[in-house]
């Protein structure tokens, strides 16, 4: 990011860059975040590294400590439940008022990402379905109308964004997680709330027993 010299980046930049890092496992749980290496490679000011830090650790993204700086969070598997469960609700919820919506053009674009995501389902291609599937569940967010529920939900999928990947790595993961796209999708177009709502809850909480399964990854 350090390509424009003549621009100093602010600091809701540089917190823009870490969360990044931090979403795409770049920054692993536990690690430093160095002040100087991050004005090194942002160009920041220590200032704004330094403010960038401390609305990370606001939104519990990373801790900062006395005499050991700032390191990203790690979360242990009672964190991680809690924060699946909070997600069942919240995406339950958006599934179910996307459900209930008038909005055809925006559920013929679910049926279109549904699409995509059964055209990829069995090529082995996990990235591409990983992207198909955060389009899919931003979607359904947006269909909600809700920006308390869409931003809550984000905020939670951030730090854990990484295991979520990795978890399509596992056998059947994909084939199990596109069966639920497919049944939420079309409790969603029919316009069965109470249905789409249920799916969506079951579908979090399959993903969060994928990823409690992931004992090498997962801190104690």
């Amino acid at each position: 990011m350090a390509d424009e010299p003549d621009r100093i980046l602010s600091a809701a930049e540089v917190a823009a860059w870490l969360r990044e890092r931090i979403r795409t496992g770049r920054a692993v749980q536990g690690q430093r975040l160095v002040e100087a290496d991050i004005i090194r490679e942002t160009g920041a000011t220590r200032s704004r590294v330094r403010e960038a830090l401390q609305r990370l650790e606001s939104e519990g993204l990373i801790v900062i400590e006395e005499f050991r700086g700032a390191s990203v969070r790690r979360f242990g598997r009672d964190e991680i439940r809690q924060i699946y469960r909070a997600r069942m609700v919240l995406e339950g919820l958006a599934a179910h008022d996307f459900a209930l919506a008038d909005d055809p053009a925006r559920k013929a674009q679910l049926v279109e990402l549904q699409e995509r995501l059964n055209a990829v389902e069995n090529t082995g291609d996990h990235p591409a379905f990983v992207r198909a599937n955060d389009a899919w569940h931003a979607l359904i967010l947006d269909g909600a109308d809700n920006d308390y529920v869409r931003g809550f939900v984000e905020r939670l999928r951030l730090p854990l964004y990484r295991l979520l990947f990795s978890a399509f790595f596992k056998p059947h993961r994909i084939d199990d997680a596109n069966c639920d796209h497919r049944q939420i999708t079309d409790a969603i177009v029919r316009g069965d709330a109470s249905e789409a709502e249920r799916l969506m809850r079951k579908h979090v909480e399959d993903a969060l027993a994928a990823v409690i399964e992931m004992e090498d990854v997962l801190p104690q």
